[in-house]
């Protein structure tokens, strides 16, 4: 469960309702939309109900590319065939030893391949008997050769050879042997233990998954509830507008630091990931240590909100927030926080306040967050003129990128785990599904604008406008440069959304004072990782202003590594630039208790 948990998300499913013609006059977008092409919108927006909103253009260029490539490469067709011969004879030859009916063949030595360390679908005694030993060897030979066939070609773009490996992985999986009862030894193993009853189990399970994906079931039986014992901390939203909740936290300490704490969680995901159970809340955690912490929680956009833009985030969101604690706590500065693309957006706001000779903030930490994205992780398959082209349409249609088309691309980038492992244990082995308070948060997920996306996924994505100094806020340029203050970065060492290598490289990009942190683990469970958590370790260092930077990798092979939980060694460092303690603020004229209203839509 350490990347971006999706276990708990239901099967991708495509919504089905007509398709909706927004008035043209109010479509806010730097390209306006005429009569002309909005016949090509509706048109991609249609497609991209029976593609999963991928794009088929994309596909087809990506694939043309390879195909010709190959065409033109006679040694690697040569090697190719060679490969193919060679591991069609190892197969065979294996096939035909008798050895491999015996039941007590166990000597993994004598296997024509092995799985990858990640691959968990074989590891199981079971599948070492005969025909299954035998039929799982085929499939991994022949995985291996379309890896080889679809990787190294001559002349084929770096993007377009991911996507083809990708998506021709993709279907290589759904036909894996574990994903089929008469393949799966461990299921035929359970089906004739039980009597079948598991796969009537299984039954039901997909049932109550359909039914949830149609919107015609309620996840009102899950143990984990927000307000009850999800995002639970004390506290009361001082500040609403149409776009954001702020969240005042009640202190639990006599005294705290004189500068309070804003967080800026990103809009991709509901605030209370940092707010899970109160022995998973970092929020509880920093209120414990006598820090005044203040939430932002964002409004899930609908249609009405196509036009909120990246400056209307910025300018509603962080810094009508930063303006709020200022105001309520008469401190002179503030120490910022932000998470994934919060993080994002908080260092766009330190960039412009800098930029404008605002020197409210204290210092600022980014959690899992990337300023460049030049090497954007496994999200880079899904990004390029022709797929955010589909993708505009498809929001442009409905006003906003629904959260099942967000869940069904994350599930796709890691599908062994999240998609075929689902259907085997809960449609196929009848297994209850595990609930944690991290999974309850992953399942209720948030909208997107369309304006807003477009911009996000054009600008930052696509021209890394940002990190290159083009990123524009309120049609001025902003650069990262100029930011001055101490900056915390956590990365973490299994994301496959914001790869830390990718994080690593806001060292290049100022000159301020740096600390660096790699923790074990991936984009969420890395970051929720409270003391006592078990098998956690992490890695930091400190830059100082102006001190030469290392690469990545030799930043890692050349710092010790630190047992348990990062959390204490960040919350030190933040006290350090806390100031002295006061008494607590005073929450004067609350809206509502915490967690508000606008965590609740859905």
């Amino acid at each position: 469960m350490d990347e971006l948990i999706l276990e708990k998300s239901a099967p991708i499913t495509f919504k089905s309702s007509p398709i909706r013609i927004p008035d043209v006059q109010h479509i806010n977008t730097s390209e306006p939309v005429d009569s002309a092409n909005q016949l090509d919108l509706i048109t991609n927006a249609w497609i991209g109900r029976f593609t999963g909103n991928i794009s088929p253009a994309a596909l087809i260029n990506a694939y043309n590319d390879w195909l010709t490539h190959l065409r033109l490469s006679p040694s690697k067709k040569a090697e190719l065939t060679n490969k193919a011969l060679k591991k069609f004879w190892r197969w065979t030859t294996y096939a035909c030893d008798p050895a491999q009916m015996l039941p007590s063949f166990n000597n993994e030595s004598q296997h024509c391949i092995t799985p990858l360390p990640q691959d968990k679908r074989f590891i199981d005694k079971a599948w070492e008997n005969w025909p299954f030993n035998v039929m799982t060897q085929g499939f991994l030979l022949n995985q291996q050769w379309w890896h080889n066939a679809t990787t190294n070609v001559r002349g084929v773009s770096q993007h377009h050879e991911d996507v083809v490996t990708f998506t021709t992985r993709q279907i290589l999986d759904m036909w894996a042997p574990s994903n089929f009862l008469l393949t799966n030894p461990v299921v035929l193993k359970q089906t004739m233990r039980e009597g079948g009853a598991n796969l009537l189990r299984g039954a039901q399970n997909a049932f109550a998954d359909w039914q949830r994906s149609s919107g015609a079931g309620s996840d009102s039986t899950s143990a984990f509830k927000v307000g009850e014992n999800l995002a639970v901390t004390p506290g009361k939203v001082i500040y609403r507008n149409r776009l954001i909740e702020l969240i005042q936290y009640s202190p639990s300490t006599e005294s705290v630091h004189a500068v309070p704490v804003l967080i800026v969680p990103a809009w991709i995901m509901k605030y209370y990931i940092l707010d899970l159970s109160a022995q998973n809340s970092l929020v509880n955690y920093l209120v414990e240590q006598g820090h005044t912490v203040f939430m932002i929680s964002w409004k899930n956009p609908d249609a009405s909100d196509r036009d909120l833009s990246m400056d209307d985030y910025h300018n509603l969101g962080v810094m009508e927030a930063i303006d709020t604690v200022s105001r309520v706590t008469g401190a002179e500065q503030i120490n910022s926080v932000g998470y994934c693309l919060g993080g994002t957006l908080l260092s766009i706001a330190a960039a412009a306040m800098a930029r404008d000779g605002d020197t409210r903030l204290a210092s600022i930490t980014l959690f899992a967050a990337q300023v460049d994205f030049t090497e954007p992780g496994e999200m880079s398959l899904f990004i390029d003129e022709s797929q955010i082209s589909f993708l505009e349409a498809v929001m442009w249609e409905q006003g906003y990128l629904d959260s099942t088309q967000m869940a069904g691309a994350f599930q796709l980038l890691r599908s062994n785990d999240l998609i075929w492992s689902h259907r085997l244990n809960q449609y196929l082995l009848g297994m209850k599904e595990t609930e944690s308070d991290l999974m309850a948060w992953n399942a209720d997920a948030t909208r997107m604008p369309y304006r807003m996306h477009t911009e996000y996924l054009r600008h930052l994505f696509l021209h890394n406008d940002l990190a290159e100094g083009r990123y524009r806020v309120n049609s001025k340029v902003v650069n990262l440069t100029d930011i001055h203050v101490p900056i915390f970065a956590v990365g973490t060492t299994t994301d496959h959304v914001a790869p830390w290598h990718s994080v690593f490289k806001i060292q290049r990009l100022t000159e301020a004072e740096l600390t660096f942190l790699l923790t074990s683990g991936g984009h969420n469970a890395g970051v929720v990782s409270p003391p006592g958590h078990p098998h956690r370790s992490y890695q930091v260092a400190t830059r100082a202003q102006g001190d030469a930077v290392v690469d990545a990798d030799t930043w890692q092979t050349t710092l010790p590594v630190h047992e348990g939980s990062w959390w204490p060694t960040w919350e030190a460092w933040l006290a350090s630039r806390s100031g002295q303690s006061i008494k607590p603020p005073a929450i004067n004229n609350p809206i509502c208790d915490a967690p508000g209203v606008y965590i609740m839509q859905k």
